[in-house]
């Protein structure tokens, strides 16, 4: 009986040391936009973001307003995150590609944007 549970130990061990490594988690992009006339858009260790690489970003976003949203924009794209009579939090997942992306409060966008770039 030993001897089956040390070959299935092995076999689980080489099956393990062939396997692909798992691929890192979805690095993810902290929004908040309110409750007075603020949008920011930052990285969990808080630094504003102003470059990125291309690729997958997961935005979480916190309205805490019922007068704005939270919308990304680039030649090609509009996304709203969270609608006007929105308040809470919305998680989305988008592919960024290389370019600027403007992130606004579409009623307030003359004085509630900001912006980063994505680039190789």
């Amino acid at each position: 009986m030993r001897f089956i549970a040390s070959l299935a130990a092995l076999a689980v061990a080489a099956v393990l040391a062939i396997a692909p490594a798992s691929t890192a988690a979805t690095p993810k992009l902290i929004g908040t936009v309110g409750p007075g006339f603020t949008i920011t858009l930052k990285k969990p260790s808080g630094v504003i973001v102003k470059t990125l690489k291309p690729g997958l970003y997961t935005f979480v976003v916190t309205d805490k307003s019922t007068i704005h949203d939270f919308t990304l924009v680039r030649p090609g794209l509009s996304k709203v995150i969270t609608g006007i009579a929105f308040t809470g939090k919305k998680t989305l997942t988008l592919r960024l590609r290389v370019g600027k992306y403007i992130y606004e409060c579409r009623p307030h966008k003359t004085t509630m944007k900001g912006s980063f770039v994505v680039k190789r």
